[in-house]
């Protein structure tokens, strides 16, 4: 075979594979991921935030940390609030709510000097920032069939590190001309995220009328209500929240402990940025191919696995004595990441009920929202007290109790979506699956056909945390 017959086989085989892991996808998921991807792209002040109160305002490093504590307090409390909102309220509205007052919150604390003032008004955007996620997670389960949902997280996971990395080169230069240009820009990017989800995306939350819902006299008994209190008490969710928890605590520390690690080492802040950058380039680009080889495997086997690369990625880093080390280390971890992050959210979508789905997914958000808050003062306590080595040898434990934890939960764990349960505990009804697996919005007034299955085996397929996440 010629070489320029096996280039041009080669690229062949690569437009398939980018058409497979796009096709069959809902239009409304396509407006919910650009969506995102405009958010993420705006996505300044969170990066720059302590930056900002250093250099441009001169306060403290604890006055910095401290703002950072009380915007991820914010998160802490929106997360659940917002998941309640996305399922009483429903999901537009809530996007739209929290993304306006994203903007109006972004664009005050830019005016803002007084450093109470600055203080109370970044708790109110952690608020509104992270309002969106349990909204966003839960539309997005709404309206792709489960056989497609951990491609359609992949992608989304995707355009948020696209959008990200991006974002923080531009902010960079954007920051030269003044940091309010930064407020103003971002408040600028949300509205136009808020636009986007006010004209294109109708409400997809399922009604009582929902095949399987109470009105519906073929789906046999109404489940029962789903309240925070239901989530709560259903073992096997809280349990992967528990184990989501930890694994956040791990990533959490590449942007915490893992500077102040390399700086203790005689690194400087150029070379932190340029191993960090190592886990933005590989999400970009490995996230979609990763995800096509993992779609359809056991969540056990992957979340297990992720779990190990995770934890011993970070372990790594106590051997770590150059940049590339540190660098190796950020890829074990960071292909830990890129399988965790679709299985996951899609396992938090099986374990969820029809009519709770916004609720699930808040406490999921919650479990982000808590590592995002709690790791810097883990992470900074054991390397003062005990030093960074045994902080990283401890990520290697926390990984591999994760892994078991996940091994014997996930041990039980239906193949089928059909198995998946209504908030009573009791099984779904081929009705309501049917339903679950359309990816037809239920109060759409331009409803979307539901998306083709695509003619390949399992295994074969292109495929997200719960980010962090984020939005």
């Amino acid at each position: 075979m010629s070489a320029s017959t096996s280039g041009s086989t080669r690229r062949a085989g690569l437009r398939r594979a980018v058409v497979e892991s796009v096709s069959g996808l809902p239009r409304q998921f396509w407006w919910l991921w650009t969506s995102t991807l405009i958010n993420r792209l705006g996505a300044f002040v969170a990066t720059f935030l302590a930056l900002y109160l250093t250099v441009e305002r001169g306060y403290s490093a604890s006055y910095a940390g401290l703002v950072a504590a009380l915007y991820g307090l914010g998160g802490v409390i929106s997360s659940v609030g917002a998941g309640v909102m996305a399922d009483r309220l429903g999901r537009r509205p809530t996007m739209l709510i929290a993304q306006l007052s994203t903007a109006a919150s972004v664009a005050l604390l830019g005016f803002m000097t007084d450093p109470v003032a600055i203080a109370a008004v970044a708790g109110l955007v952690g608020l509104a920032t992270n309002a969106s996620r349990p909204a966003v997670q839960a539309m997005m389960a709404d309206i792709v069939a489960p056989q497609d949902r951990v491609r359609a997280f992949s992608l989304n996971y995707w355009a948020i590190n696209l959008g990200f990395a991006i974002s923080s080169t531009a902010a960079g230069l954007i920051a030269e001309h003044g940091y309010l240009t930064l407020f103003l820009g971002e408040a600028t990017l949300v509205l136009a995220c808020a636009l986007v989800i006010f004209w294109k995306l109708p409400e997809s939350r399922p009604t009582a009328g929902t095949p399987g819902g109470p009105d519906d006299a073929a789906g046999g008994p109404a489940p029962a209500p789903v309240s925070m209190l239901t989530v709560l008490r259903d073992g096997r969710f809280m349990t992967v929240v528990g184990l989501n928890l930890l694994l956040a605590l791990l990533f959490q520390q590449a942007y915490v402990s893992m500077p102040v690690s390399m700086g203790q080492d005689g690194f400087s802040s150029t070379d932190f940025g340029m191993v960090v950058a190592v886990n933005g380039v590989l999400v970009v680009l490995l996230q979609i191919p990763v995800t096509r080889f993992i779609e359809h495997r056991s969540p056990a086997m992957l979340l297990v696995g992720s779990a190990l690369l995770a934890g011993y990625g970070f372990g790594l880093t106590a051997l770590a004595g150059s940049v590339a080390m540190y660098a190796v280390a950020v890829i074990v971890w960071t292909l830990g990441e890129i399988v965790n992050s679709p299985t996951q959210m899609g396992l938090v979508v099986r374990l969820s009920p029809l009519h709770g789905r916004g609720r699930y997914q808040g406490m999921y958000a919650l479990s982000w929202s808590v590592a995002t808050l709690t790791a810097p003062l883990l992470g900074g306590l054991v390397i003062d007290h005990y030093g960074a080595d045994a902080l990283w040898a401890g990520c290697a434990a926390v990984g591999t109790l994760a892994a078991l934890g996940y091994g014997l939960l996930l041990r039980g764990l239906p193949e089928q979506t059909g198995a998946e349960t209504v908030a009573s505990g009791q099984p779904v009804t081929a009705t309501a699956t049917a339903a679950q697996e359309s990816s037809e919005p239920v109060e759409s007034s331009e409803p979307v056909a539901s998306p083709a299955r695509r003619g390949r085996e399992a295994g074969a397929a292109a495929g997200a945390a719960t980010g962090e996440p984020v939005a």
